[in-house]
């Protein structure tokens, strides 16, 4: 066991070992101490959820009995996404107020939290794993349809799975998929112990499985991101500026320098990106590179020069963009976005602005309706905070607002759904409720009329 031991993962096998060691005191202990009493709480509740998906109190069985629990379970695991589900009874363990929050805290991990207390339904989740409108929008959809625990959770889950961002948990890979008390782990040591390289097995799976996940993810983005590169390449060599031309002048030759080297950088991070967040990097150079064109074909021009203002919303290959307009996409309510000139002059006379379209299983589409994997691609260029609500009411929009894409600068951490952040969240970014109209710890759910998918 030992020579087991020492092949695993420090961690892995720190954890087999105190398993072990608990496994033999549960074992080998009096009689009085080994019948320990169920625990129960929000601090069972959160340890269990960091083992597996679905949490059931012991008093809150009937509700969900054991293998409507375990079949829930093992959808969520199915989809690899965070999605956790606790029934529990109506009381002062578990405050109406505030026991999202409290055991959004107690887990520590960014995702979507779901809980079935008493008699009342509700969900919430962090902002950067779902928006509070899709998660409000659906538990109201959810709670008007009724049926039974069992048939309210399947349904919010099965919605939940196919909207909420990020992977599931990396402690989800071993425990009992219903939850286990501390009791069940303790007398289940021995068998997990037995079965170390198994678990090991089982992490590596999980681990192999997300990377493949990313891997797809980032497939679909490169093909996007080389045509960005490749349209500024030949930006660059339509200019055909030469820094030893006549008339060329400092400014304007470091204003080539930088469009050479912002070319450079975003062939170089596309080249290294591992992972679907590392695209926005590369986008965010290529803006940068494009202002420096715009300035410096101002400069040989004598024309003014242009503002520092975000790309052109139609397509970010446009440039820079130089006013904003009012725009709706179709079926959708009235914003105001940033336009290239052409594209506001087609505005103005009537007609569909050049709008950039991907590639989809229904076909090219307009970016911000190809769904949550361009988030990384858009967030490189309209990050920062600069474009609240723009893509309000699209596919698009609750992953550009609340995903590691936008809102933040390249490379900050700003943990995806799935990872482990700990007490360290933004409860006001963590939304939706029980729905029922109240306005409290449990929600509320308005009649806003209108149709958008679960994000309107």
């Amino acid at each position: 066991m030992s020579a087991v031991l020492r092949a695993l993962p420090r961690p892995l096998s720190a954890l087999i070992a105190a398993l072990f060691l608990l496994a033999g005191t549960a074992l080998f202990a009096p009689a009085a101490q080994a019948d320990t009493s169920t625990t129960t709480g929000l601090d069972a509740v959160a340890s269990a959820l960091k083992d597996g998906p679905v949490y059931v109190d012991p008093r809150s069985t009937a509700q969900l009995p054991a293998g409507d629990a375990d079949a829930l379970a093992k959808k969520i695991r199915d989809a690899g996404k965070p999605v956790f589900v606790a029934v529990v009874p109506a009381t002062d363990e578990f405050p109406r107020a505030t026991v999202f929050r409290d055991l959004r805290t107690k887990v520590g991990i960014a995702g979507v939290y779901v809980i079935h207390r008493g008699d009342e339904f509700g969900a919430q989740a962090d902002r950067r794993v779902m928006s509070a409108d899709s998660v409000r929008n659906l538990v109201g959809a959810v709670q008007r349809s009724g049926g039974d625990a069992t048939t309210q959770l399947n349904s919010f889950v099965d919605q939940a799975d196919r909207q909420a961002r990020g992977h599931e948990p990396d402690g989800w890979g071993g425990g009992d998929e219903a939850g286990v008390s501390a009791t069940g782990l303790i007398t289940g040591g021995a068998v997990v112990v037995a079965g170390g390289a198994g678990a090991y097995a089982l992490h590596r799976r999980n681990k192999k499985k997300r990377e493949a996940r990313e891997r797809a993810e980032l497939d679909a983005l490169r093909v996007v991101v080389d045509e960005d590169i490749t349209a500024f390449g030949e930006e660059l060599d339509r200019l055909d500026f030469s820094p030893s031309e006549p008339g060329a002048d400092d400014a304007q030759r470091k204003d080539y320098e930088e469009a050479l080297d912002a070319y450079e950088e975003a062939k170089a991070k596309m080249a290294a990106a591992a992972k679907p967040q590392d695209v926005t990097a590369v986008t965010a150079a290529l803006d940068t590179g494009r202002f420096a064109l715009a300035t410096l074909a101002a400069r040989r021009t004598g024309a003014p020069l242009p503002e520092r203002r975000v790309p052109c919303f139609f397509d970010p290959r446009h440039g820079p963009s130089v006013q904003d307009v009012e725009w709706a996409p179709p079926g959708g309510p009235v914003r105001t976005v940033p336009a290239c000139a052409a594209d506001a002059a087609r505005l103005a006379d009537g007609e569909e602005p050049m709008s950039r379209t991907v590639q989809t299983a229904d076909g090219r589409q307009p970016y911000w309706n190809a769904g949550p994997a361009y988030a990384p691609w858009a967030g490189g260029y309209f990050g920062g905070g600069m474009l609240p609500g723009l893509l309000v009411g699209t596919m698009l929009g609750s992953m550009m607002f609340s995903g590691p894409a936008y809102g933040a600068s390249p490379g900050d951490p700003g943990a995806e759904g799935g990872d482990y952040s700990g007490s360290d969240f933004n409860s006001d970014d963590f939304g939706g409720g029980f729905g029922g109209g109240d306005g409290g710890g449990f929600g509320g759910f308005g009649d806003r009329g209108g149709f958008g998918g679960g994000d309107f």
